[in-house]
């Protein structure tokens, strides 16, 4: 062998040493965890059926929540009944609440239900799953300019095996909404303020909470050097929105349909704005503690609900106002570590359900809501930097989210 071949080799080594770019994991973490959600609710489904709630047929309608049997109708539950009523038959169909249900996602599942042959179902799981696949595709990419690779491996993880993370592939609108949000702020982070603002109106078409969306994204657009554009830009989201008013007024004769539906859930504006709402979940959270500590089944210290066994709803209201404290931490971990646009678009956006807590359970559905609040996984990402703390993470959501996908399979109620 050569001096010349003795010295070629080490540089031949070294060269096949190098390491390719890191894949995105965010295609690979939906699908397994999308599968093992789905499994584990048609296992839930099967093995629990007889535990199914007995009053089930009340909220259901087979008419429209049947369709190509157990593998695709265990996600339609609940507030699917509302969102497929409106894409089969209409708002007019669909009368009392429908309004608080906004038009995108009824509107969006219509056309491809349309299109499926009528199998409407299918169509709002494949809309959903789709959104959701773009979600963590687009959070992995936001955290990763934050956060690096791994960090924003974290944040789509803790997306994914949130205790709530089910309703991205239900027939629900939370996928659509969290697509949205994330893409709003990746477009004006990009200087891109008339598309941010087009699907900021988007956003408003799917859920009320994302008249958020506006004063974040402002946020960044007054750092412009041409400012007052650059805000300007942002206002073609509220004129997108104003179609859904307006059709209501010439529909329904109200144009605040939408808001007066809310009286449905007892929901009422309180004066007190969001302080109304944490305080009636302090209340009722103190009464819950009473109520475990005495352990009676009879004596009723949460008043406000008499046709719930009491420890159940004092379970409920202390794990409402675990996730609301959980949240509040969160809200303030983004605005220090991410700035004031991440952490007023989390503050603003649980400020909206508190400002209109239930009389029944104040806090009712907030935990559901931190599913499409992008910056609490970022946050999360940054709290699980240590093992141990990433092992928590994963574990009690897991847990969570797995009494989480019983309860929706036997119609039980989840968030």
């Amino acid at each position: 062998m050569s001096a010349g071949q003795r010295v070629r080799e080490p540089r031949t080594a070294r060269r096949e040493l190098r390491l390719p770019p890191a894949a995105n994991p965010a295609p690979e973490i939906f699908l397994w965890s999308r599968a093992a959600i789905w499994a584990a609710a048609l296992f839930a489904l099967f093995v629990f059926v007889p535990n199914r709630h007995p009053r089930a047929a009340r909220w259901d309608d087979p008419s429209l929540t049947h369709d190509l049997g157990a593998v695709t109708d265990v996600w339609s539950r609940w507030d699917s009944v509302w969102f497929l009523r409106i894409a089969e038959h209409g708002y007019s169909a669909a009368s009392g609440a429908a309004s608080a249900f906004y038009p995108l996602y009824p509107g969006a599942v219509a056309l491809l239900g349309r299109a499926l042959f009528g199998h409407y179902v299918l169509a709002g799981i494949l809309i959903s799953l789709a959104a959701a696949l773009g979600s963590f595709l687009l959070l992995h990419r936001i955290a990763e300019e934050r956060l690096g690779a791994d960090g924003a491996r974290r944040a789509v993880l803790y997306l994914a095996f949130f205790p709530f993370a089910l309703f991205l592939q239900a027939v629900y609108s939370e996928s659509l909404y969290l697509l949205l949000t994330l893409a709003a702020f990746m477009l004006a982070e990009r200087r891109r303020f008339l598309a941010a603002g087009a699907v900021t109106g988007l956003a408003l078409l799917a859920r009320p909470t994302g008249v958020a969306l506006l004063p974040a994204l402002a946020l960044i657009a007054w750092q412009e050097r041409d400012r007052l554009r650059a805000v300007a830009s942002l206002a073609v989201a509220p004129v997108l929105f104003a179609a859904y008013p307006l059709y209501l007024w010439q529909a329904e004769g109200d144009p605040w349909a939408f808001l007066h539906a809310q009286r449905i859930w007892s929901r009422h504006l309180s004066p007190a704005g969001p302080f109304g709402g944490i305080w009636d979940g302090l209340r009722a959270g103190w009464a819950g503690v009473e109520q475990l500590a005495s352990g009676s089944h009879t004596h009723v210290y949460w008043t406000a609900v008499q046709d719930t066994d009491p420890i159940r709803a004092a379970t409920i209201n202390l794990e409402n106002l675990a996730f609301l404290v959980l949240f509040v931490a969160l809200t303030v971990i983004a605005w220090r570590r991410f700035g004031a646009p991440y952490g007023l678009f989390a503050a603003v956006s649980l400020a909206i359900p508190l400002s209109v807590p239930s009389e029944r359970w104040p806090l009712l559905s907030i935990p559901r809501f931190g599913l499409t609040i992008f910056p609490f996984f970022l946050a999360l990402a940054v709290i699980g930097r240590r093992p141990r703390a990433h092992t928590a993470i994963l574990c009690v959501s897991s847990l969570l989210l797995g009494v989480a996908v019983v309860q929706w399979a036997l119609w039980q109620w989840v968030a």
